[in-house]
């Protein structure tokens, strides 16, 4: 486990380095606030529709080649998007380098089918909660840097984070153990690497069914906020570069908090199922708190009351991989980070124009927060489908015990 906690750990500094400062590189080639939100919208789109297809080829080429060389490919992948996006002068360049950014790397994935691997079915919510406080420290120191740094100047985050891709090579080739025996690999099939086919598969796993549409609703939620957290702040309440980084390094602080320290002990008293209700519940509060926040400081408050709404992707992640085999992590990893790569697509088309529909209001004006707004709706219903899926397999179980018994 401290290899890839030590590797996601690199690996989401880099990406928590270009935060608080990607909206406002952005911003230089647009004329006014409502451009900028939308064009923000189509480069984090660029991105995200690139991972779609990506992540479920690289996920299923990891149960082939072994997860190592895959997660080494996405290191070189991060490290040359950050250093082309640091040198970018046009717009279109930084979309075209998004895109390739995106094709090359499935690194939360292929991470995700490594813990699996080394863990045994019982200690996977666990551990897959200790690979989140790796994100979430990753998100504690990242953002803090990419403030600072961005406050001296704008594009130096990028080059910061260029560099800790480079350093998360260096370690993945000569320290990070392959985690995949060859016995259990699996040939790559188009099947497997198709992503609409990869997330029927999901689907049809023993178990998942309508959770499928749970991960997506939540993720959804999810990068609408991603999309428009630092330009709601800036509209909202003036923050720049450095306050951004300050509250992404409460988020992450929280994040690694709950996941790393508190996850085992909730659960011991609350299985992994009923925690991701607790935890839905709890973020669709959040959201709609930080869409009426009135004042920045608000925002922190919010982050700490919502500490239970950090346990969702863990406990989910665990249902999910618990239903796959061993021999297939990899693909059912991709197909899960395929959909969340889905919805990072859709999550920018909807919360960017929700942002730049509000852009011009002033600041203070509860109405700016119309794009928090949408999340707690959306996580709501995600909640709904959640507790409805549960409801019904514990009833399913009940029948087969009670005919089990009468026969």
């Amino acid at each position: 486990m401290r290899f890839i906690m030590i590797t996601v750990l690199i690996d989401m500094m880099s990406i928590g380095v270009i935060v608080p400062v990607l909206p406002l590189l952005i911003g230089q080639f647009t004329a006014d606030p409502t451009e900028q939100a939308l064009w923000y919208g189509v480069v984090a789109f660029a991105y995200s529709a690139a991972n779609f297809f990506g992540a479920p080829i690289l996920g299923a080429m990891s149960d082939r080649f072994g997860r190592r060389p895959v997660l080494l490919l996405g290191f070189c992948g991060l490290a040359l998007n950050f250093f082309a996006t640091a040198l970018a002068t046009q717009l279109w360049v930084l979309i075209a380098v998004r895109l390739l950014g995106g094709l090359m790397q499935a690194n939360a994935a292929v991470a995700n089918a490594y813990v699996a691997d080394i863990s045994a079915p019982e200690e996977r919510a666990k551990r897959f909660g200790m690979l989140g406080a790796m994100f979430g420290l990753g998100f504690i120191i990242g953002p803090v840097m990419g403030g600072l740094l961005g406050g001296i100047d704008l594009r130096l985050p990028f080059f910061a984070a260029g560099v800790l891709a480079m350093l998360n090579l260096l370690y993945g080739y000569f320290v990070l153990p392959e985690s995949l025996p060859v016995e259990r690999r699996r040939a790559v099939t188009w099947s497997s690497a198709n992503p609409i086919t990869s997330l029927k598969k999901l689907g049809r796993l023993e178990g998942i069914g309508s959770l499928v549409l749970v991960i997506a609703l939540s993720n959804l939620a999810q990068f609408v906020m991603y999309t428009v957290w630092v330009l709601y702040t800036t509209f909202k309440f003036g923050w720049g570069p450095t306050e951004n980084g300050w509250s992404m390094f409460a988020v992450g602080l929280a994040a690694a908090l709950v996941q790393g320290v508190l996850l085992g002990r909730l659960l011991k008293r609350f299985p992994a199922k009923k925690l991701a209700i607790i935890g839905l519940v709890s973020s669709t509060l959040g959201y709609l708190a930080w869409g009426l926040a009135p004042a920045g400081w608000v925002m922190y408050v919010i982050i700490a009351l919502n500490l239970l709404g950090f346990t969702v992707t863990a406990a989910m992640q665990s249902i999910v991989s618990n239903a796959a085999d061993a021999s297939s992590q990899g693909q059912t990893m991709g197909a899960v980070a395929s959909l969340t790569s889905l919805m990072a697509v859709v999550g920018p088309v909807l919360g960017a124009p929700l942002m730049g529909a509000v852009s011009h209001l002033p600041p203070g004006d509860w109405r700016i927060g119309a794009p928090f707004y949408f999340c707690a709706a959306v996580q709501l219903l995600s909640m709904l489908v959640a507790t409805r899926h549960f409801r019904r397999e514990r009833r399913l179980a009940s029948l087969s015990a009670a005919q089990s018994t009468a026969a």
